[in-house]
């Protein structure tokens, strides 16, 4: 479970999202990180029993900065009004498919898969995809994965308008060919933050993804 201390701090910095606010509860915000560092540590070793190419990563790896990158951004506010957790082979800033949740108030949610891959591993899971069509649709149809998340992401950010060179519009898996992002979530609401279960909850809603895992990451590595 989170603290509320550390909820609370979210949503101030979300009204008050300047370097002069942020330097006054520096102490608070140092206890919040400390606090969503605890929930990830205790998250990454439930999943990792599960995972086993997760055993070795250090915490610290999978959780984001909060300080936003601000150079292309037309928005400066200097600070990020979430925390997030990446957890995946090589940390967050590797280029394995892997588990994510995301800490903002009124927003969050529990996911992963792959995001904005280079094209070469694009390639590789579209063509995994259609030659193992089955086994992709077996898992993305299963009853568990349906109910937690539904379906991939398939908004028009993460969809190609056509099929990719070298695949027909009647490729019974071009839906998903058809892809930039393979990626799944599901909502959690502010009341699950503070139960002692969210651990629980963010670790079985991971092992309900890692099907999904294994199948986008053997692709890249074959």
């Amino acid at each position: 479970m989170l603290q509320t201390t550390t909820i609370k701090f979210l949503k101030d910095l979300k009204k008050n999202n300047s370097k002069e606010w942020f330097d006054i509860n520096r102490k608070t915000y140092e206890a919040a990180k400390q606090d969503f560092l605890a929930l990830t540590t205790e998250v990454l070793k439930g999943i990792a029993l599960k995972d086993e190419t997760l055993a070795h990563i250090d915490p610290k790896k999978c959780v984001f900065r909060i300080n936003r990158d601000v150079r292309f951004s037309k928005d400066k506010s200097p600070y990020k009004t979430n925390m997030g957790m990446s957890i995946a082979k090589g940390g967050k800033n590797g280029i394995s498919a892997g588990y994510y949740f995301h800490f903002e108030p009124t927003a969050c949610f529990i996911g992963g898969g792959l995001y904005m891959a280079m094209p070469e591993e694009v390639k590789k899971l579209r063509q995994e995809i259609d030659y193992n069509w089955s086994e992709f649709n077996k898992i993305i149809t299963n009853k568990k994965f349906v109910a937690t998340f539904t379906s991939l992401n398939k908004d028009s950010e993460f969809t190609l308008v056509r099929p990719p060179k070298g695949y027909d519009e009647t490729n019974p898996a071009i839906e998903y060919i058809k892809l930039k992002s393979w990626i799944a979530s599901a909502s959690l609401l502010d009341e699950d933050l503070q139960d002692k279960n969210l651990a629980k909850k963010i670790i079985t809603t991971f092992e309900t993804l890692k099907p999904l895992i294994d199948f986008i990451n053997r692709a890249m590595e074959g």
